[in-house]
């Protein structure tokens, strides 16, 4: 019989409270997120939220690879290819769902911890970028490189990319740059580093604390009880930082085009900003776009109406033809060269990414409802 793929415990803490424990359980997909895990995930943290015996709660993975890959794309995968253009129920549901999730993990109001290590991409970062308490360790890898495969940062990427310092954000959407330990807590993604051998020390931390069932208070207790497990962790060298005025130049303006020609035109000594550059090259010109047109316009957006406006963007990336292309190159038949259409960002029209943003029926009471 096969294991459940969320599985889920509690640890015992002094004074009665006790911490609820989510575990992602489906390593060998490198906890890859699915629809069968978010149908587990939100109704018991709505559980937890309510139960004045849970303090907190802790999200985790299962295995050393990756706390989470991203999303599980393989079934929505022959969605797209069955419904092209008109209507997908299973995308509609599974994007819903999604950012449901997400945004009960943000306004979550209790302590909640997740433990960000090893692969944390896509879908993992949307997880993860909404607790309060986030951990990254010293093999962390996070990213965000849907330009890769026909999508956008989604997950609430609009709004937190919006959100990172100078321009960093819009670079990491264009060019997918992935980051250690020290970019992810410089971007806003992570808060503190603790090295994966404490991971023991922190869950004996947790339960050996006196936690009072108050928001505020339990939450400056559990960042104390990190800081002491972080202390003296190895400081990495953050590529953001290195090259934060370098990133500003290169993303300066208001045209997508120009950015475009310094991206193309760069010659870096350093294979990481040098990398970036290129995978913007090959990635999809529809993504960036998008991308470009997403960050212009949610500045001022409340993170529930980044999620509906997402919504209708990622029913717009099924609808077109990239996303199911950009799967198929990456992660189908994994031949690593997607034919993108249009084919250059010369050729994307206001009318085309335009299409990509309109409403697709009713908008989800769910996801309607949020504040």
């Amino acid at each position: 019989m096969t294991e459940p793929v969320v599985l889920f415990d509690s640890i015992q803490a002094a004074g009665g409270k006790r911490f609820g424990v989510a575990t992602l359980n489906s390593p060998a997909s490198l906890n890859s997120l699915s629809m069968d895990m978010v149908r587990l995930l939100t109704p018991r943290l709505r559980e937890w939220s309510l139960d004045p015996a849970i303090a907190g709660v802790l999200l985790q993975a299962a295995g050393e690879k990756a706390f989470c890959a991203g999303g599980d794309l393989r079934q929505l995968y022959q969605t797209l290819l069955d419904c092209g253009p008109a209507r997908n129920t299973y995308a509609e549901d599974f994007f819903r769902e999604e950012y449901e999730l997400d945004y009960l993990i943000h306004t979550f109001p209790k302590p909640l911890l997740c433990w960000g290590h090893g692969i944390v991409m896509g879908g993992g970062v949307g997880l993860m970028s909404g607790a309060s308490h986030r951990v990254a360790t010293l093999q962390s890898r996070v990213a965000m490189p849907e330009i890769n495969i026909g999508l956008y940062p989604d997950v609430g990427g609009s709004w937190f990319l919006r959100r990172m310092p100078g321009r960093v954000g819009l670079f990491l959407a264009l060019t997918g740059a992935p980051l250690n330990a020290a970019d992810a807590i410089f971007c806003g993604l992570a808060d503190i580093v603790v090295p994966q051998e404490r991971k023991a020390q922190v869950l004996e931390s947790i339960a050996a604390a006196e936690w009072q069932g108050e928001s505020a208070a339990d939450r400056a207790t559990l960042s104390r009880l990190l800081a002491q497990a972080g202390e003296g962790a190895e400081r990495q060298v953050s590529k953001l930082r290195e090259h934060f005025d370098a990133i500003n130049d290169l993303m300066v303006g208001d045209d997508l085009l120009d950015i475009a020609r310094r991206l193309r035109a760069l010659k870096s000594a350093d294979p990481w900003l040098q990398n970036a550059a290129q995978t913007f090259t090959k990635g999809a010109p529809s993504s960036a776009a998008l991308s470009f047109a997403l960050w212009q316009r949610v500045k001022h957006m409340s993170l529930a109406q980044v999620f509906r406006l997402e919504y209708w963007a990622s029913l717009g990336c099924c609808a077109h033809k990239d996303f199911a292309e950009g799967i198929r190159a990456l992660l189908i038949e994994k031949d690593r060269n997607p034919r993108w259409h249009p084919a250059t960002l010369e050729e994307i029209t206001p009318a085309f990414v335009e299409d990509h943003l309109r409403p697709r029926g009713e908008m989800p009471t769910e996801l309607a409802r949020l504040v």
